[in-house]
């Protein structure tokens, strides 16, 4: 018995709605995690998720194997997909080709992509209907040291600037040694502006902490610093769906935080696929994330003054 069927069993753990292959192939080996694990969470904690996927376009992180065989990331819908799997046909940015996504927001399309190996889902900020036009901002904090504590203390500067121009933001761990800032914002601005926005906070941003902070795309500029990346902004770019798990080592999930959680001597792992559930049952730091939606004009006048 797995550590996450312990957590599912205290909650109530239901019958799939659907059938795995290979149910019983260990994705964490150390662990003992299988691929069954990956669905039966994905299924409880599907009600906190299904905000942030629900009329999405779908980029796919696709590992058949687990944490010791080959990743790979897939945006084309897989074959494969049962019948009336909702999928939008979006062009590139660039004009030309184009790429039909995943639409997500149904369990059933969700424990598909399991079936399928995938363990997360990363999503872009507008929805499919107008991919254009984003209803979150977020910003991407990787520290070039490695050392989580390093992104905590970013993501903190980062909370300060927008407060400073009333925003209100959420954290989450990447699931990684990063973190991710978000500010739900009402759809309006094309995502072209929402990037030019991005770059110019997060280069205020870094100016005021420059010792600690960079916006350098160069890693050998960064000299240690955590990096600023507002690039998740861009048209047809993506992020992790919060609540998702990672295909690391301990297996942990992209997680919400509280303010008050974010600090260096957290450990990103410690929320993971044996003992989220219980967390969720709890808390939710993020449940309110959609009823903060603000307006972005405001800010990007003042973001000149930061």
């Amino acid at each position: 018995m797995t550590k996450i069927h312990a957590a599912g069993s205290q909650l109530g753990l239901k019958k799939l709605p659907i059938t795995l292959s290979h149910p019983d192939k260990v994705f964490w080996p150390d662990e003992g995690y299988t691929k069954l694990d990956v669905a039966n969470f994905y299924q409880a904690i599907f009600p906190a998720l299904a905000p942030y996927v629900r009329d999405r376009v779908l980029s796919l992180e696709r590992c058949p194997d687990g944490l010791r065989g080959e990743c790979f990331f897939q945006k084309e819908k897989p074959k494969g997909m049962p019948a009336g799997t909702l999928a939008k046909r979006i062009p590139h940015a660039t004009g030309g080709k184009s790429t039909n996504y995943v639409v997500g927001g149904s369990l059933a399309t969700q424990l598909a992509l399991v079936n399928l190996g995938c363990v997360a889902v990363h999503v872009m900020a507008g929805r499919a209907g107008s991919p254009r036009k984003p209803d979150w901002v977020c910003f991407d904090l990787d520290p070039q040291s490695g050392e989580f504590a390093d992104s905590a203390r970013a993501a903190l500067y980062v909370k300060e600037g927008l407060d400073q121009l009333k925003l209100v933001s959420f954290a989450k761990t990447s699931g990684g040694r990063g973190m991710h800032v978000w500010a739900p914002i009402r759809p309006g601005p094309d995502a072209n502006d929402v990037l030019a926005f991005a770059e110019s906070f997060v280069a205020r941003v870094a100016a005021a902490h420059a010792k600690e902070l960079t916006v350098e795309h160069s890693i050998a500029a960064r000299r240690g610093r955590v990096y600023l990346d507002p690039f998740r902004n861009g048209f047809g770019q993506t992020v992790v769906a919060p609540y998702c798990v990672r295909v690391r080592p301990k297996a942990p999930v992209s997680a919400p935080l509280a303010w008050s959680e974010v600090r260096p001597d957290l450990v990103p792992s410690d929320f993971n696929l044996g003992n989220f559930q219980q967390r969720l049952a709890r808390t939710d730091p993020w449940q309110d994330f959609f009823k903060n939606r603000q307006s972005l004009k405001q800010a990007i006048g003042l973001v000149e003054n930061l």
